[in-house]
Formats: C-alpha cells, sequence, structure tokens
C-alpha cells in the first residue's frame, strides 16, 4: 500500500530502520514508533519506498 503523503513515507522510513536495527528503537517517536510494533517489515518497506514526488506534506484530515 503507497503512503498517503511525505510524513507517513518518513514515518515508515524510520520504522523500518528501527525494525533492521540501523537505529535504536527508543529513538522513534509518534507515528514511527507504533508503526515498528505494528506492522511487518515487508509491510514497512512496501509504505517508505513510495516516491514522494506530487504526495502533501501531511495526509488531510478525514
Amino acid at each position: 500500500m503507497p503512503a498517503k503523503s511525505k510524513a507517513q513515507q518518513k514515518a515508515a522510513g524510520a520504522a523500518l530502520a528501527a525494525k533492521r536495527g540501523d537505529i535504536k528503537k527508543s529513538d522513534l517517536k509518534g507515528a514511527s514508533r507504533s508503526m515498528e510494533k505494528s506492522m511487518s517489515e515487508t509491510e514497512l518497506r512496501d509504505l517508505a519506498a513510495t516516491k514522494r514526488k506530487g504526495k502533501p506534506e501531511r495526509a488531510p484530515a478525514q
């Protein structure tokens, strides 16, 4: 599933780095912390691989 905003893509990238052990899990904050706990590495990779061009900085509230 592609990311809906740049912020979501960045958070997924941080969570993926923590899951792989590249950064400490304790360094995560907010959405990236919950993403790391609740999503698989494959799901995080798909979100993080989304191209940012044309995406809003934040997803509109629904």
